[in-house]
């Protein structure tokens, strides 16, 4: 009797371990399997959240067919206590484990509303915009001009919001005068700049910030990347170029972002004031002028005079023989890249086209038909 006894408690271990085992796999296949997520959605996990609340809301959601698996599968892993606080895109059909991974890596929160402190060579605004997490794009809320006595109640909304995401975007070409102005007008930002930053020492670039930063530091991060950008240019420079120092290097690249707005310009326009220079040639480019007549501190807003051009100032290449003493503005990696890399051409020459791009030409008489042909392109556009 004790041998059948036995025989039936060790056969009920076995099934019960093969349950057991059975339910392991289960559970560890189901954590890890592809989600009921239709569609992607924008998760928020307040500060002080806890991993049960945000299954919770993952089940509200249909975002997961466990609440329980979920929580056991974090405790599992060891990522309970790594929960983050913020705004998560969660894909379509994403995993429990994805889920976890995605609410416990941290990082700036990838979805939600965010705003944009814009600052532009033309104007700054503010945007304020939110991701659709269905197209993974994000649709403008409001937009206004940072010196506007008017600021929209979608604004004061979000900067009362903990989840709300904060980025100033340096535009391209801008002067640090610009730069240190329009920072002024970020209320998220605190302190003050003691003196404006060396022209051209600014990379141009999207900075994600957090309420309560100081300017100084923000200007300091974009100091640190644009010597970043610059050292590596210039550790990958093309051999024979007429620049004597990663400094020449910056200036010539501020004129090449001032002189074309169309990207693939660039390395073209770069070798025309490289042949140039090589050529002992006069840079004679309109930036700089206007660069002495303003010193970055706005738009000139009209055509230069014939005095002008012909005023003898550091900053006239139409007049000064090579570089002038400083950039004019602040290039981004591009300008810099096609400075130190230009395009190997024997163009000398550049004016408009009429397309939003230049015409290039080797000799005077080429560039001289094709100033006529821009002149022409002038005319008809006045008289429409």
């Amino acid at each position: 009797m004790w041998r059948h006894i036995a025989s039936n408690a060790l056969t009920f271990l076995v099934v019960l371990c093969f349950l057991v085992g059975g339910g392991l796999i289960w559970a560890q296949n189901e954590y890890g399997a592809e989600g009921p997520l239709d569609a992607a959605i924008c998760l928020e996990v307040p500060r002080g959240s806890t991993m049960s609340r945000v299954s919770d809301r993952l089940v509200e959601q249909q975002a997961i067919s466990s609440g329980m698996l979920f929580r056991l599968g974090a405790d599992y892993t060891d990522k309970t206590q790594d929960l983050k606080a913020g705004s998560f895109l969660v894909p379509e059909r994403a995993s429990m484990a994805e889920i976890v991974e995605i609410v416990t890596r941290g990082g700036a929160s990838t979805c939600g509303t965010e705003v944009v402190y814009r600052i532009g060579v033309n104007a700054a605004s503010v945007e304020v915009r939110e991701l659709d997490p269905a197209t993974g794009r994000f649709v403008e809320i409001a937009k206004f001009d940072p010196a506007a006595e008017a600021v929209p109640e979608e604004y004061r909304a979000v900067r009362q919001e903990n989840d709300t995401r904060y980025r100033v975007a340096l535009a391209e070409g801008v002067t640090s005068y610009q730069v240190v102005a329009e920072l002024g007008q970020v209320d998220a930002l605190e302190g003050a700049v003691e003196l404006t930053p060396a022209e051209g020492s600014l990379a141009p670039d999207s900075y994600e910030i957090s309420p309560g930063d100081t300017r100084a530091d923000l200007i300091s991060r974009m100091q640190r990347a644009q010597e970043l950008i610059l050292s590596e240019a210039w550790a990958n420079r093309a051999d024979g170029l007429p620049l004597a120092s990663p400094e020449e290097a910056l200036i010539l690249a501020s004129i090449v972002e001032k002189e074309t707005g169309v990207a693939e310009e660039r390395p073209q326009v770069a070798s025309v004031f490289i042949n140039r220079l090589n050529r002992n040639m006069r840079l004679q480019t309109d930036p700089t002028v206007i660069y002495g007549i303003t010193n970055g501190e706005g738009v000139l807003g009209r055509g230069l005079r014939q005095s002008e051009l012909r005023a003898a100032t550091p900053y006239n290449t139409y007049v000064i023989e090579g570089l002038p003493p400083t950039p004019i503005a602040n290039p981004g990696r591009a300008a810099i890249e096609a400075a130190l890399n230009p395009a190997e051409t024997d163009f000398v020459f550049f004016v408009a086209d009429g397309t939003g791009g230049h015409a290039f030409a080797e000799t005077l008489d080429e560039h001289n038909a094709n100033v006529a042909r821009w002149r022409q392109i002038e005319a008809e556009r006045a008289g429409q």
